[in-house]
């Protein structure tokens, strides 16, 4: 593992570090909107009193705090590989290069004590689970990994109900951040509550420690996307089911489902879902950082 100087110290001096992924950069963004992002991200973790910490796999170095040029690198390599579970000690025994998704992030921060990770949203039950069993290792890790993780809900694009009763069943508590509603990407209300809502991040803090405590895994902090930011339902619906009969009709399956689908969203939308991604994943960085920094108050 190779710790980047400023992340090292910070961990050292028991300062706040807030993880973030790198699929988003690879896979969820085109360029050079995934590297303008991503700094940002940083930007607003560092504004807020915190210090970031984006994980990727470097030439088959786990790598924990990526610098502007890695990011910049990364943003424009092609063929970079989606690491999850299963593909990291491949990607790390072969010497390639990898981007970690929320799964593969959360091992990679909790090896390096970092507790507090941010992402847009997480992997969920795809719709027609019942008959592929697209199910993302992501809603695993969280039951296993003890990381918390900050999103604005699952991807608009995946069956809500089903990934919160896979959530339930693993045991992960789905708080609200100054929600009672559980939020999906685009949307503030995916019509179903989350398990408690906290107003402040010290009330959150005070949760997962009490969490930790008793040797439970990972919990997700549900923070929906700003009003100003939101897509109108109906709008977003209608995209998501364009594309979907487009990935089925070109048999697109596995890990290049997601991707695909949120590359003809923002065809779809005329880049409106990709402004509401950049939007969303800010305001989550804001609310991460705040987490960090009263979880070593």
């Amino acid at each position: 593992m190779q710790i980047s100087p400023e992340v090292a110290a910070a961990l050292e001096a028991h300062r706040p570090v807030v993880a973030l992924e790198s699929t988003i950069i690879t896979h969820g963004m085109p360029f050079p909107a995934n590297v303008e992002t991503a700094l940002a991200v940083e930007a607003e973790i560092r504004a807020a009193g915190a210090v970031p910490a984006t994980i990727a796999v470097v030439s088959g170095k786990l790598a924990v705090g990526l610098s502007a040029a890695q990011i910049e690198a990364l943003g424009q390599a092609e063929g970079v590989v989606k690491c999850s579970r299963r593909d990291l000690g491949v990607v790390l025994a072969s010497g390639q290069t990898g981007a970690t998704t929320v799964a593969g992030t959360m091992i990679v921060a909790h090896l390096a004590g970092i507790r507090v990770f941010v992402t847009g949203g997480i992997g969920g039950v795809h719709r027609g689970a019942a008959a592929t069993m697209d199910v993302s290792a992501d809603l695993l890790e969280l039951a296993r990994t003890p990381v918390a993780v900050v999103c604005a809900g699952v991807k608009s694009i995946l069956d809500v109900a089903l990934t919160l009763e896979v959530l339930e069943t693993q045991g992960v508590p789905v708080l609200g951040y100054q929600t009672q509603r559980f939020p999906a990407f685009y949307l503030r209300d995916a019509g179903h509550p989350v398990d408690a809502t906290y107003e402040t991040p010290a009330a959150l803090a005070e949760v997962l420690r009490a969490h930790w405590a008793l040797g439970l895994g990972g919990a997700i902090v549900a923070n929906p996307i700003p009003v100003e930011d939101e897509l109108p339902p109906e709008q977003i619906e209608e995209a998501i089911r364009r594309a979907l009969m487009e990935a089925e009709a070109g048999g697109i399956q596995g890990k290049a489902v997601t991707p695909f689908l949120l590359d003809r969203l923002r065809t779809i939308t005329e880049g409106r879902s990709l402004a509401a991604n950049v939007a969303l994943v800010k305001h989550n960085a804001r609310v991460g950082a705040a987490l960090a920094v009263a979880l070593v108050s």
